[in-house]
């Protein structure tokens, strides 16, 4: 339960971040986005609830928080530049997770659960409709388990689509 807790806390922090986000314009369009996001199962932090909240016009904090097996939770920083298209970014930009995986004992069929720590990168592109709220972002995050296993998962390609709000 505690652990559910500390996993709770900086979501909690950016939600109020965001929803504290009031001003001016920003690279992607908006100031900050809430949605889902939905990626291939390998990846520690895979299908995700996704906040995005812009600190100035090119740089964004992202939080992602897997439910399921595994549970994790992740942040990024990430750098965004305009592309010819209005309301089209690339970006790319690094970050951490901590996850947590459920482990069966085939002998004594007890249940743990391990806790795992890894860096991941991100690179990809952002658009941002200009007549509705709405985000769409495709991106390639690789991750680098560090901490219990260590494990590499290059093929950890993303969609988003998230409810913008804030200018």
């Amino acid at each position: 339960m505690k652990k559910t807790h500390l996993l709770l806390l900086p979501i909690l922090l950016l939600t109020f971040t965001a929803a504290q986000a009031q001003g001016d314009q920003t690279g992607g369009g908006y100031k900050t986005a809430l949605g889902v996001r939905l990626s291939s199962a390998n990846a520690m932090v895979n299908n995700s609830v996704s906040i995005k909240h812009f600190i100035n016009d090119k740089m964004a904090i992202e939080g992602l928080l897997s439910f399921g097996d595994p549970l994790a939770i992740g942040a990024l920083f990430e750098l965004h530049k305009p592309l010819a298209s209005e309301g089209l970014t690339y970006f790319y930009g690094a970050g951490g997770y901590i996850g947590f995986v459920k482990k069966v004992n085939t002998t004594t069929l007890k249940t743990t659960t391990d806790p795992n720590f890894g860096a991941m990168g991100i690179i990809g592109l952002d658009y941002k409709f200009a007549n509705i709220p709405l985000n769409l972002s495709l991106d390639w995050k690789p991750e680098l388990n560090i901490v219990s296993d260590i494990n590499f998962e290059p093929a950890a390609i993303g969609f988003s689509a998230r409810f913008t709000f804030g200018r």
